[in-house]
Parts: C-alpha cells; sequence; structure tokens
C-alpha cells in the first residue's frame, strides 16, 4: 500500500493545524475533555476558595492543629459569654449564659475528636484491615 504523505512529514516546521483556528478549537475540545473526564492527575491544581469566604483556613494545616486551635477559641468564647453574663440581667443574661454554655459544649465535642486522632479506636483498625 502506498501512502500519499510521507510518515514522519519531509518538512517538520509545518503544522498539524491547518489555520490558527483549527489549533483554538483543538484547545477548546481539550479543557472539554479536561472538565468533563477530569483534569490529567500530573498536574495538581489547588481547590477554588469558596465564594464570598472572607477568611479561609490553610490548606498546609493538619486537622490537629485546626481541631486544638478551635477548642482553644471556643474557649475563649466561653469566657467572654460568662463575664458578660456576670455584667446584665434578665434575658440578656441568659442569652449570655446560654452562649457560654453553648460553647462549652462544642468545646467537649472538638476535644473528643482530638482524643480520637491521638488514638484511635483499635476496633477501626480492624474495620479497616
Amino acid at each position: 500500500m502506498i501512502k500519499p504523505t510521507p510518515n514522519p512529514p519531509d518538512d517538520l516546521s509545518t503544522s498539524p493545524y491547518e489555520s490558527l483556528d483549527s489549533r483554538k478549537l483543538h484547545e477548546a475540545a481539550e479543557r472539554a475533555l479536561d472538565y468533563h473526564l477530569g483534569p490529567n492527575p500530573e498536574t495538581k491544581t489547588k481547590p477554588k476558595p469558596r465564594k464570598g469566604a472572607l477568611f479561609t483556613a490553610s490548606s498546609d494545616h493538619q486537622t490537629e492543629t485546626l481541631l486544638a486551635n478551635a477548642s482553644e477559641d471556643l474557649l475563649s468564647i466561653s469566657a467572654i459569654a460568662a463575664d458578660l453574663a456576670d455584667d446584665v440581667e434578665g434575658t440578656r443574661r441568659s442569652v449570655a449564659l446560654a452562649l457560654s454554655r453553648l460553647a462549652d459544649g462544642v468545646h467537649l465535642m472538638v476535644e473528643r475528636a482530638l482524643d480520637q486522632i491521638d488514638s484511635p479506636d483499635p476496633g477501626s483498625r480492624q474495620a479497616k484491615a
């Protein structure tokens, strides 16, 4: 069988694209495939920040670090609310005490999560194995 063109072409300066428009079409097709089939695993992309987020936590921090900071912040919130409850009366005092108790409850949950990170449940290891 005789081919009408050599393989590879003799002139290496020729582009596989007939025109600039065909190059743009090829790039658009690649973007569409990446969008629908997922990007190339070799290219690492950072997650997009959520819109409207004024503050974000760095993705470089480990879960334990984030939970430890949350625990400290909850203790501070509880202390502020309890201190405020001493200075006000009536329903405002009830609201301040409720905020203090809510912060205490969430603080306990965060501390429990930290305990589970430090010493994972032996039963969970067996389930994974």
